[in-house]
């Protein structure tokens, strides 16, 4: 009898955390090697959040709380929700998690039957899919061109929608591509999914506050308050808050739906770490002064990596708005050999010379489902990101 759950051969490892963990085991030998495979900030969590988890622990804020998350956390999420955003939820209407993934997870398995299929944009978070088949679902992908910056046409998202489908996952500003949708484009996306009853959207906003050139975020509920029941809006702090590993992800949707993710994480993990909970309700009540240096050192970093890439032949890379990710296209680098007499055919094998020739982890348009293209993430200093990319370059050039 196979051991194994059939469910589980579905999916994968998450491509980023297994190349992340490759480049860890060549530096842990020796190689001087650069990571620019991991969406991760370099900047520490800001000191009052911090104090803020501090204080909770010497108050005695480490039992088990409510499986939602803490009502204060919660009413700052609704505050949130209505100040930034202009959308009305109530406490019941919020949960909080261990991290935007669950977060997802919990909403797809609580809502996803046999045949039911949800549309994913590509290119697409890596998560994306491997959720949805775990979850009993059919991952159905709407390719984005680039020329139209890897978003989504609402003509054909329109045809693509058929009586399956479930939801429509948005994720804005985009992992890995780093677009963002204007308020027009959600209009346009709205008007589609009027005519659709049976077809929900899950907002992923986890790069809400990364955005650069004075763009202006909005988000699906808000510019189409009508359609707020059939909306559900995931969030975190993870990016905006530089606190990746504190885990904390919260989302606010229609109460009956919430109610049955509550049920899921109230079979797994149950609540989130408390601890990290009070430490989130800081960051979220408090300032976000800190953000603006953060934010120009991103900028600064963008406009080097954009640059650089496209001063490279064979590579075209397109500038993002939001997040930290450049998406740059490799098609010009398909079909030339390398130094030892290796053809690259596609763009895995692209990331894989450039992690042993030049020494640069990136991950694979592949892993995206879009390609040939490779993702970096900038979320590393500079002076790093000069020496990785100048590697990049000369390791091109080599090529015959």
């Amino acid at each position: 009898m196979e051991f194994i759950s059939e469910n589980l051969k579905k999916i994968k490892p998450s491509p980023t955390m297994v190349i992340t963990a490759k480049a860890r085991e060549l530096k842990a030998k020796g190689e001087n090697v650069i990571s620019l495979s991991s969406g991760e900030p370099d900047f520490d969590t800001p000191e009052h959040i911090k104090e803020a988890a501090i204080k909770a622990i010497h108050a005695g804020y480490t039992k088990y709380t409510n499986v939602e998350g803490i009502t204060e956390l919660k009413e700052a999420i609704v505050k949130k929700f209505e100040i930034d955003n202009y959308i009305k939820y109530k406490s019941q209407e919020v949960i909080v998690g261990v991290g935007g993934k669950q977060i997802l997870f919990n909403a797809l398995l609580a809502t996803l039957n046999p045949k039911d299929e949800v549309i994913i944009p590509t290119p697409y978070w890596v998560s994306y899919p491997d959720m949805t088949l775990l979850a009993g679902g059919n991952p159905k992908f709407l390719p984005c061109d680039i020329k139209k910056d890897f978003k989504i046409d609402a003509d054909n998202l329109n045809s693509f929608i058929t009586e399956n489908t479930k939801w429509l996952i948005l994720n804005s500003p985009s992992n890995p591509s780093g677009s963002c949708y204007t308020k027009r484009e959600l209009e346009d996306i709205a008007k589609v999914i009027r005519n659709h009853p049976q077809v929900n959207v899950i907002t992923d906003d986890i790069y809400e506050y990364i955005l650069y050139d004075d763009f202006k975020f909005y988000t699906l509920a808000q510019v189409a308050p009508d359609l707020k029941d059939r909306i559900l809006t995931v969030n975190g702090v993870s990016k905006s808050y530089c606190m990746t590993g504190w885990r904390i992800g919260y989302a606010a949707g229609r109460e009956d739906l919430i109610k049955a993710m509550i049920k899921i994480q109230g079979q797994s993990t149950s609540n989130a770490s408390s601890v990290s909970q009070y430490a989130a309700l800081a960051g979220i009540e408090g300032s976000r002064d800190f953000l603006m240096p953060c934010l120009e050192a991103f900028d600064k970093r963008r406009n080097l990596v954009v640059n650089k890439l496209n001063d490279i032949d064979g590579i075209k890379c397109v500038m993002p708005k939001g997040a930290f990710y450049a998406y740059p296209n490799v098609e010009g680098l398909l079909g030339k050999k390398t130094q030892d007499g290796k053809i690259l055919n596609n763009d895995t094998d692209v990331t894989e010379w450039l992690l042993e020739n030049a020494k640069v982890a990136t991950v694979p348009g592949v892993a995206f489902g879009l390609e040939p293209y490779f993702r970096v993430s900038y979320a590393t200093s500079y002076e790093v990101l000069e020496q990785a990319l100048e590697n990049i370059k000369m390791s091109v050039e080599s090529l015959v």
